[in-house]
């Protein structure tokens, strides 16, 4: 997978930095993503998954330069 590659061509360390700064619109609060999977946008890749905290559905745009 395409967006995949990508999103393992991220330092390790900035993958967790955006993996524990995930907006929920359900707890209104910065969450973890958890169970996420990594596909393809226009604009580079999205995570989707699940709070850490609620367990609602979050995602997050990861763009590329």
């Amino acid at each position: 997978m395409i967006a995949n590659k990508k999103w393992l061509a991220i330092p390790k360390e900035m993958r967790k930095s955006l993996l524990s700064n995930v907006w929920c619109g359900n707890c209104s609060d910065v969450t973890t993503i958890t169970g996420f999977t990594v596909e393809e946008h226009n604009f580079g890749i999205v995570l989707k998954g699940k709070c850490k905290k609620c367990g609602n559905d979050v995602a997050r745009v990861i763009e590329e330069d």
